[in-house]
């Protein structure tokens, strides 16, 4: 019974760590929603802000997994780094990056904003729903949950109507993006879905 407790109490403090992490990786990610606002009143020094950072960050990533830490940096990515990224480059905050500057410039600024707005809010949230409350996985999704999955379509699904007004366009990019978010992509659905989304709202309005 004891040694049970301890296993129990070992896989909870897992757990918690884990989701700390989630929490922390994804509290960020839905910083991304202010960068439509942004790009409304100073598109071209934001996009350029955006790839000073992705660069900044690649050559601090590089240095951290080779035992040269940067400051504030490096912290930040161990900090919110997945037990899979141990030891090896989190390639997250490039490819949240890459989606962003090429939504932006891509698409118009509505169609750009449902993109992007798609990433902060539906892809975060999924995560954090099927982390939270996550008790069905869908088959073939490496560990997707159906709540993450509908969580993602009714952030999306709001998020959406806000920018374009239009029920059948927010429903078609929800569909799409709870669809793309379910697939065992890792951390390139920060570039397809933005990409992707905003691309299906510029066609469809």
């Amino acid at each position: 019974m004891k040694v049970f407790c301890w296993h129990a109490g070992i896989e909870f403090k897992k757990h918690l760590t884990s989701l700390r992490k989630e929490f922390f990786r994804k509290s960020i990610h839905m910083c991304t929603a202010l960068v439509p606002i942004a790009l409304h009143f100073f598109k071209i020094p934001v996009i350029i802000i955006l790839c000073c950072a992705g660069i900044l960050y690649v050559v601090a990533e590089s240095f951290r997994i080779r035992g040269v830490e940067i400051p504030l940096v490096s912290d930040i990515t161990a900090a919110a780094a997945r037990k899979r990224d141990e030891h090896k480059f989190v390639m997250g905050p490039v490819t949240l990056v890459l989606g962003i500057v090429a939504c932006a410039l891509l698409w118009q600024e509505k169609a750009a904003a449902v993109g992007i707005f798609a990433l902060a809010f539906g892809d975060g949230s999924a995560s954090l729903a099927g982390k939270t409350f996550g008790l069905v996985q869908v088959p073939f999704s490496q560990g997707k949950t159906a709540a993450g999955s509908l969580t993602c379509f009714f952030a999306i699904l709001c998020s959406a109507f806000l920018v374009t007004k239009n029920t059948f366009v927010s429903l078609v990019v929800a569909s799409v993006g709870a669809l793309v978010e379910v697939l065992p992509l890792k951390d390139w659905d920060n570039l397809l879905i933005p990409v992707l989304l905003g691309g299906i709202a510029q066609y469809l309005q």
